[in-house]
């Protein structure tokens, strides 16, 4: 529903009812102020106030169709669906040809996950409405929860010819195009709304994401820029324009357009990572270490700051400053397999290989399988000479790596190490299968293994 009054007109009703409340005078409105004053407060989420108003008006206006339509809304918002039904049909028989009848039937057999029928009435609505762009909408959000996504879009675009300013309607077509794949005939459509109204920010920031999408990062660039022409206090269109310029390596001019964001409203701690680490890619540690810091300062719990903190040091070789931090990372989080992985990295790297063990042990624990991880705990577990538990590593990381020759290869190698010579050649055969020209993997983590006369030969007889 629309209001139906001018702006100060409107404003002057509220003030008008406020004050009634506040003294208890009652005063008189016609029909259309009490439901422009209910839907007011609907939509700022004070339905107390909405249900005494709406008290007031049908004491008021006992026969009015408009408020009794406001209540079954009131209703079916409060999931009193059987009532809202009754009233309805009441409503019918009175006024068969009103299309908010048929717009709160379909509301009704929306809540009830009755979706097909919902768009049924929808569509006897279109015979009666004025407002096509509204119903249109609302038939594609039906065909939204059905998982239709085609006839979706054809509704919210049909929405967009009947109102081309509806721009919820259009998140909800380039959402639709994304979610079936359709990246060209997305730019293609949003250029044409474009074509039809050309100073359209929310057009332009959706033309420059989807750009963006494809890799096309300077046509993403320029929709960006149109964007924040137009409205230059679209936080959204700075921060996406800032991503262009960053896979750009404009990096200075990304800087700019983060720190817009942050002229614009409180800072995120997106902008302030990112701007880290566009000041690293220049070269600027002092200042990417000071972005880092804000960072996490604005949100400790945001695993990507911590995680830049600690990358930052470990780049630089300073490994016991990494550790500190990623220690704190832990104390926050102890169950974030990035920090985890961390942690045995750098303990790794200090050479602390009971520690780098522990690390990599947990990093799996919570859920990091990644090959790489595997293989890193298990050649630990080498060095340590816990060979057995380097087999049972192993054997796990199989389950998710059946055809991996590094997997074969260390298996290889440490049950040969513990003279299970069927098992190590078995494994050894599957990995010169998988990769012949890596078998050196053998010679470089089992040197005594590959002098072996039986592995020598196994390696000849794959050869051939």
């Amino acid at each position: 529903m629309y209001l139906s009054q001018d702006e100060d007109d409107y404003s002057l009703s509220l003030s008008k009812f406020e004050s009634m409340l506040k003294t208890n005078k009652v005063l008189f409105f016609d029909s259309e102020e009490f439901e422009d004053i209910i839907l007011h407060y609907l939509d700022i989420g004070k339905s107390s106030l909405a249900k005494k108003a709406l008290k007031l008006a049908l004491e008021q206006h006992p026969k009015s169709t408009g408020l009794k339509l406001v209540q079954v809304e009131m209703l079916v918002y409060d999931d009193k669906l059987e009532l809202a039904e009754k009233m309805l049909n009441e409503l019918y028989a009175i006024e068969p040809t009103n299309e908010e009848i048929y717009i709160q039937k379909a509301n009704i057999y929306s809540k009830r996950d009755d979706h097909e029928k919902a768009v049924d009435h929808l569509k006897i609505a279109l015979k009666y409405t004025d407002d096509f762009a509204d119903v249109y909408n609302l038939i594609g959000m039906e065909y939204l929860f059905m998982d239709n996504l085609e006839l979706a879009k054809e509704n919210f675009i049909k929405c967009l010819e009947e109102d081309v300013e509806e721009q919820s309607s259009l998140y909800n077509v380039v959402y639709c195009f994304e979610f079936l794949d359709q990246d060209q005939e997305a730019i293609d459509y949003v250029t044409q709304y474009i074509d039809k109204n050309p100073y359209s920010e929310i057009a332009w920031h959706q033309l420059g994401r989807l750009h963006y999408g494809i890799k096309n990062y300077e046509a993403a660039l320029t929709a960006f820029d149109y964007a924040t022409l137009i409205d230059d206090e679209f936080m959204g269109a700075f921060m996406e324009k800032a991503k262009a310029l960053e896979r750009l390596k404009r990096y200075e001019e990304a800087i700019e357009n983060y720190q817009e964001t942050i002229k614009l409203d409180d800072p995120t701690s997106y902008a302030l990572l990112r701007i880290g680490k566009c000041y690293e890619r220049l070269g600027n540690k002092v200042l990417a270490l000071k972005y880092y810091n804000k960072t996490v300062h604005e949100d400790p719990l945001l695993d990507k700051g911590w995680i830049a903190i600690t990358d930052f040091y470990f780049r630089q070789k300073n490994f016991s400053k990494a550790l500190y931090y990623v220690n704190k990372a832990i104390l926050i989080d102890g169950e974030n397999k990035l920090y985890w992985k961390r942690f045995a990295s750098i303990n790794k790297a200090l050479n602390l290989f009971e520690e780098a063990e522990y690390g990599y042990r947990k990093a799996v624990e919570y859920g990091d399988f990644q090959l790489d991880t595997w293989l890193f705990w298990t050649d630990i577990l080498q060095y340590l000479g816990e060979f057995e538990g380097a087999i049972q590593t192993l054997l796990q990381a199989s389950e998710y790596f059946p055809e991996e020759f590094e997997v074969e290869y260390r298996l290889a190698g440490l049950y040969l190490m513990l003279n299970e010579t069927e098992k190590g050649i078995f494994h050894l055969s599957n990995g010169l299968r998988q990769s012949y020209k890596d078998r050196k993997i053998i010679e470089n983590l089992f040197p005594v293994v590959w002098e072996y006369k039986i592995v020598q030969d196994c390696i000849q007889k794959h050869m051939k």
